[in-house]
């Protein structure tokens, strides 16, 4: 039976635990600071690295950022909840337990549409973030001979967004992945960088046959902070369990880690229960709670959210699904077209730029659209100018750069580089018959019938004007020229 044949035998059942670094200028229950890339241990103090007799203080805009992402999930808010004490022993981890969230969580039963899709959120809690292992020395290629630990990291808060197993493909968890990223982002409460680890993902993934109701045994694959390896190792992952499935074999409730260079998923630990975490109230901290003027006071605050922008980008400014997608999917983008759009009628011009040229130039210099001199307001200009004939489009692709480069108004750089489209039919006309007096054996053939020679006599003025006369122009007189 092929591979194929195979997977349609099983139906995948993967479930995402999304952590997402709040952007607080403290940590959840100390003063300390949460920025990232400083020198290992100089962001500690007594409280965070638990120190005896230190008390936690919750951090007031912790709890701010939870419930107005809960909100944007769709979330029932708890107007009561608690902290509690998740007992582990790891060398990050210096309390040797964490203060986290357990059957009190801040938000509980929200949704997150993906396409036509709706995942069904199980809950979102609070918690501290761990410190991390630096491992260092050389013991042969990639090796290393000990490990210190930085402790920076230990008390910045996370939230945790734990979907429920509603999520059927490798594809549907990463756009889902994705989606949440978008929705963070654009609340301004997680700055949703993958490669510092301020957004990360442990994925639970079992497979049952198809048209089976209970689920099979799962298996937990931690802490994936790409896109790609969450993909990657979801598809290795249903391969590997149909696998050993078909040869008899039982799949194993255990902890995996995804192998980059291998590509492959690697057993880690046997996974955990709630029992082995031996939960229990956090004594420092009381249950705290949170009335309807407090909710609402946040309610106010939110941000247009990404499907909200999709939405009216289709639905009130004309774009098709794919364009509105693509410009949804970066903040910053997005943020640049809604003040383009503000400027011009002509938005689907504008986002066609933003999709194209504009964005090809920002993943060669790996920058975003506001690190560049170009402005909403130059944009548009330009986008006139092609609109009244001023200027064609491969002008406008050399314009474009200078804007990106330089800055600038469009309008001037076309003045005073002499940039303007030549539109006049006499010298676009004594031209043409220029171009084919020079190019006799050509002319015969296309007229022994090789008409695609056509585009060669126009891209011969074309190059002969450095790409300013009208092409419309060019070719109707090219036709007439050639059919006399």
């Amino acid at each position: 039976m092929s591979t194929t044949e195979l997977k349609q035998k099983y139906e995948t059942v993967i479930g995402l635990e999304v952590h997402a670094q709040l952007k607080t200028k403290t940590k959840i229950f100390c003063g300390s600071g949460t920025e990232f890339g400083q020198e290992h241990n100089t962001q500690i103090c007594p409280v965070c690295v638990g120190y005896p007799g230190v008390l936690p203080v919750m951090n007031k805009e912790a709890l701010n950022f939870a419930i107005l992402t809960g909100l944007a999930l769709n979330c029932e808010i708890a107007k009561r909840c608690k902290f509690d004490r998740k007992q582990y022993f790891y060398p990050d981890l210096p309390k040797n337990y964490q203060i986290s969230q357990y059957d009190m969580p801040i938000a509980v039963n929200g949704q997150v549409k993906i396409g036509e899709k709706t995942i069904r959120i199980n809950r979102a809690h609070l918690e501290e973030d761990a410190g991390k292992l630096v491992h260092a020395g050389a013991a042969g290629i990639g090796g290393s001979t000990y490990s210190l630990v930085d402790y920076n990291r230990t008390g910045v808060p996370l939230l945790e967004i734990v979907s429920e197993p509603d999520l059927s493909s490798p594809e549907e968890a990463r756009a889902y992945m994705e989606e949440l990223r978008n929705i963070v982002r654009y609340l301004g409460v997680c700055d949703g960088n993958l490669e510092e680890g301020s957004l990360r993902c442990d994925a639970n993934i079992s497979i049952r046959p198809v048209g089976q109701k209970e689920y099979g045994t799962k298996a937990e694959i931690k802490n994936m902070n790409s896109f790609k390896a969450l993909q990657r190792a979801l598809e290795y992952e249903v391969e590997r369990q149909i696998e050993l499935v078909e040869e008899g074999g039982h799949v194993v409730q255990e902890t995996r880690l995804w192998n980059e260079s291998m590509g492959i998923t690697e057993s880690m630990r046997s996974k955990e229960e709630a029992h082995d975490y031996r939960y229990f109230p956090e004594p420092d901290l009381l249950p705290f709670e949170i009335d309807q003027a407090w909710i609402d006071g946040i309610k106010v605050k939110m941000p247009e959210l990404p499907e909200q922008k999709r939405q009216r980008y289709i639905n009130k400014l004309g774009l098709s699904e794919y364009d509105a997608n693509v410009i949804v999917e970066s903040l910053e983008t997005a943020v640049f077209f809604d003040k383009a759009s503000e400027l011009d009628t002509n938005v689907k011009s504008v986002a066609n730029w933003l999709m194209g040229d504009i964005a090809a130039y920002l993943k060669d210099k790996k920058v975003s659209v506001q690190d560049t001199k170009l402005t909403p307001e130059s944009l548009v200009e330009m986008v006139n100018l092609i609109d009244k004939g001023t200027i064609s489009n491969n002008i406008a692709k050399k314009i474009i750069i200078t804007l990106l480069k330089k800055g600038g108004s469009a309008e001037n750089i076309v003045k005073e580089q002499g940039l303007s489209v030549i539109s006049d039919e006499s010298a676009i006309r004594d031209l043409v018959i220029k171009v084919l007096a020079d190019n006799e054996a050509e002319v015969q053939k296309y007229k022994s019938g090789k008409k695609q020679l056509l585009g060669f006599f126009v891209g011969q003025i074309m190059k002969a004007t450095k790409g300013k006369a009208q092409p419309e122009i060019v070719n109707k007189l090219v036709q007439e020229e050639l059919n006399k």
